[in-house]
């Protein structure tokens, strides 16, 4: 595996009906998102996962970890966490979670200042959540 600052990332914003992905390169500091995926009851179609594993081939993923503001877990930070474990347990990758809250609140400014109410699809939404948990989490390395 490349050390780290050169790494391949892959992001998730946990949802239970959306998971909003996102592959970030540490060498550059930056993610592009990708195709939101369709989560039943939180349960994704895992052959699509496997299918941006294939593509991309991250070297490290990082699954966002919804916390009440306090930040002490609630229902969804317990979910998040299990799907976290998923990923690790079925395709090998280190896997790490990072505090996500208000990159939901984020990602909505952001995608309303570059197109308006047309741009806030609950897909790209998540997607563009996954690449601020990206940011926010390759920042923290730094610290």
């Amino acid at each position: 595996m490349p050390e780290a600052g050169q790494r391949t990332v892959l992001a998730f914003d946990f949802g239970t009906k959306s998971i909003g992905v996102a592959i970030g390169q540490e060498v550059t500091g930056t993610a592009a998102p990708l195709e939101a995926l369709k989560a039943r009851d939180g349960i994704p179609d895992w052959d699509k996962i496997q299918k941006i594993y294939d593509e991309w081939q991250p070297h490290i993923v990082v699954v966002g970890l919804p916390l009440n503001m306090d930040g002490t877990s609630q229902t969804m930070t317990e979910r998040a966490q299990k799907f976290a474990n998923r990923l690790h347990g079925r395709f090998k990758t280190p896997v790490t979670t990072y505090d996500e809250r208000l990159s939901t609140a984020d990602a909505r400014a952001t995608l309303f200042e570059l197109g308006g109410y047309k741009k806030l699809t609950k897909g790209k939404v998540d997607s563009v959540s996954a690449c601020l948990i990206f940011t926010s989490w390759f920042e923290s390395l730094w610290d």
